[in-house]
């Protein structure tokens, strides 16, 4: 399982939550909504600070990361993070691995 992160995102962490160098954001499970993957649940992010990180992807000095407790969502697939221009918000696409 890796986590894969586009320019154009990497834009938008740094301006929406003004993610600068040595920042770490989570990946997370989330109740509520849905995803390809699972009915009722969907991937939140937020900044916060590693504790059993099951997948580390370092880009621009910003550690992105998921838990091993999240790691179930995934389902053994990669999770691309892209920019919706038309939304101007991210948006995911999962891989199998």
């Amino acid at each position: 399982m890796k986590i894969l992160i586009s320019t154009d995102a990497m834009n938008w962490f740094h301006e929406e939550m003004e993610a600068v160098k040595g920042d770490t954001i989570r990946f997370f499970a989330r109740y509520g909504g849905s995803s390809p993957l699972h009915e009722g649940f969907s991937l939140g992010v937020t900044k916060d600070t590693p504790f059993e990180p099951a997948v580390t992807y370092k880009k621009e000095d910003i550690l992105f990361f998921i838990e091993e407790t999240d790691e179930w969502y995934f389902d053994g697939h990669d999770l691309y993070v892209e920019l919706d221009s038309t939304r101007d918000e991210l948006s995911y696409e999962y891989k199998k691995a």
